[in-house]
């Protein structure tokens, strides 16, 4: 009889997995673009995608994968110290979307229009957490508005692939409540069947 995974294993699991996606897809494109288009004053990055997808599966867990996200875009950049601090303390700014997803509850917004802005939302306080970031570290205040205008690309990126997630069963969906229906799903397919 094989062994059922508890549901703490299956989180371990499943934010290890979304964290490898990410940070192998930050790196990517952070090298292509370097590679390809040298120089571009745009940028395209996954991290508001991917960390707006661990928020909306496990909550608050998703503030790891927004510093997560810093760390390999800083990496794959080869960027300095005080970039590190601008990146990953900045892009954990995103966690205080969680409140307002919670408050509004996850099915709920999920089915419903936040669901759409609230990837687009994470993404403006990941830029807004870089820039004040930066702002600390005594950056000039007309260079932090390159933190929205250089990652406006990255916004529709974003809410393509939140809306593809969406569209998806399960992906964009608290993982309670996904494996609470699937379980309801298998009891009344047997019931049925019997």
């Amino acid at each position: 009889m094989q062994k059922q995974r508890t549901f703490k294993e299956y989180r371990q699991i499943d934010l290890t997995i979304l964290a490898f996606i990410l940070v192998v897809c930050e790196f990517l494109t952070v090298k292509a673009a370097n590679t390809w288009f040298p120089g571009q004053p745009y940028t395209v990055s996954v991290a508001a995608a991917v960390t707006s997808i661990v928020y909306m599966r496990w909550g608050w867990w998703g503030c790891f994968h927004a510093f997560l996200a810093g760390t390999a875009f800083c990496m794959a950049s080869g960027a300095m110290l005080q970039s590190y601090l601008i990146y990953c303390i900045g892009n954990m700014l995103s966690v205080l979307a969680v409140p307002l997803l919670l408050k509004i509850g996850k099915e709920r917004a999920r089915t419903g229009m936040f669901g759409k802005v609230f990837p687009l939302l994470v993404l403006l306080l990941m830029q807004t957490g870089r820039a004040l970031a930066a702002l600390v570290l005594k950056a000039s205040p007309q260079s932090v508005i390159g933190f929205y205008t250089t990652d406006s690309i990255s916004m529709l990126f974003t809410f393509i692939v939140v809306w593809i997630a969406g569209r998806l069963d399960g992906v964009y969906e608290d993982q309670r409540h996904y494996l609470l229906r699937l379980s309801a799903k298998e009891k009344a397919e047997k019931g049925g069947s019997q």
